[in-house]
């Protein structure tokens, strides 16, 4: 996919690896600018230049804000106007970036608290694989819970990272272990956890998972990025606990993206 020098508000970067998940789930690597900056749990615009002009959607970035390289974690949308050649990608191959990241999952959208709970569905997940690993968000709270709810057992994709591998990391580890605290759970099979986020969370259980007290805006923070369904049913279980919505220019209790890659 050949790409044009990009127009003002626009980078050029080179994919630098691809991943398959699944057939329906793909990450991919790219180049950083030097002059590129981003607060972990952003998103930015990102696309390619399709019959002569730039086709751009907001990802989150999956990679934290020190890293030298982009991650992106997306869905495969066979008629998706970005998505349908995106999944296509190569190593070596070129994609458009802005220059600005934005986003509302940022740690100074949130009151101070004790306890930050990372709730995710599909691939609402990015954001949190960069805040997972910045070590800020370690100072600000005891402890962080990454809730990952999915379909099928094949739709966790950074299963492994989470729970064996980042742990354990001779950098990383000793920042999270003991710290960060997983959750996934499914719908549609038999697994260690089942059910839906919000079910868990009304009955006590994802709290109880990991031997803290019930969810409570006097000490608990919640970030949300999900399905529309996920983020309705979600706002509105935290509203009826007491907690309210934080943003940019007013930090809360609970913070959700609303920005989607579905095409």
């Amino acid at each position: 996919m050949k790409q044009t020098d990009p127009a003002p508000g626009r980078m050029s970067v080179e994919v630098l690896a691809v991943h398959h998940w699944t057939d329906e789930l793909f990450s991919f690597r790219t180049s950083r600018d030097p002059s590129f900056r981003f607060e972990s749990g952003q998103f930015v615009m990102i696309g390619l230049e399709i019959e002569g002009r730039p086709v751009m959607r907001a990802y989150s970035i999956a990679s934290p804000s020190w890293a030298d390289e982009l991650e992106f974690y997306s869905i495969k949308v066979a008629d998706g106007e970005l998505t349908s050649r995106l999944r296509s990608i190569e190593a070596g191959e070129r994609l458009l970036i802005g220059r600005k990241a934005t986003g509302t999952l940022v740690l100074s959208a949130l009151r101070p608290g004790r306890t930050l709970y990372l709730l995710a569905t599909g691939t609402g997940l990015a954001p949190f694989l960069a805040l997972v690993r910045e070590p800020e968000v370690y100072e600000r709270f005891d402890h962080v819970v990454l809730a990952h709810g999915c379909r099928q057992e094949q739709d966790l994709s950074y299963h492994d990272l989470l729970s064996d591998i980042w742990p354990t990391d001779p950098e990383l580890g000793p920042i999270i272990s003991g710290k960060l605290l997983y959750f996934p759970t499914l719908t549609r099979e038999p697994f260690i956890n089942n059910g839906r986020l919000t079910d868990h969370i009304a009955s006590g259980r994802l709290a109880a998972a990991h031997q803290l007290a019930p969810l409570n805006p006097d000490n608990d923070r919640v970030m949300i990025c999900g399905s529309s369904d996920m983020l309705r049913d979600t706002r509105a279980l935290l509203e009826t606990k007491g907690f309210t919505e934080g943003s940019l220019s007013r930090p809360g209790d609970y913070v959700v993206e609303r920005a989607f890659v579905d095409s």
